[in-house]
């Protein structure tokens, strides 16, 4: 018991949430985005989504969440893809093996690595944010 306070205790002085920490809907920070028109270093297949900061293993996770496609009717079912954005291959690569065709193509991991850091970047703004976040296009 003492093994487990001492542990715990850091994380809730700092105000971080454990590893198994089950997020509510309150506490994701969320940021409508979409590609410009001329944009040549936007890294998604689509042009238009949602970068979301998430709890996951404990600590914050920048996530990309593609948009409802413009020809869907409301009343359709829609289950949007999503990816981690991050600067660590090895997430960018294995952690999005299952929703990949959400980037662009790549020549090489080192050309989608400097595709998504400016987003990357952007999204630890939005995880700086207060949770609940709701933040408009343009204010990060």
């Amino acid at each position: 018991m003492m093994t487990e306070l001492a542990v715990a205790m850091p994380l809730v002085l700092a105000g971080e949430q454990g590893m198994f920490h089950l997020p509510s809907s309150e506490e994701v920070r969320l940021q409508p985005i979409e590609r410009a028109g001329n944009e040549a270093g936007w890294p998604f297949s689509v042009d238009e989504g949602t970068l979301a900061c998430v709890w996951s293993a404990g600590q914050k996770v920048v996530m990309f969440f593609e948009g409802r496609p413009h020809g869907l009717d409301e009343d359709e079912d829609f289950e949007p893809r999503g990816v981690i954005v991050t600067t660590d291959p090895m997430q960018l690569t294995l952690g999005n093996m299952v929703n990949r065709a959400l980037f662009r193509d790549a020549t090489s991991v080192e050309e989608r690595l400097r595709l998504v850091a400016p987003f990357m970047t952007m999204g630890q703004k939005l995880c700086d944010q207060p949770a609940g976040a709701r933040v408009g296009h343009g204010e990060l």
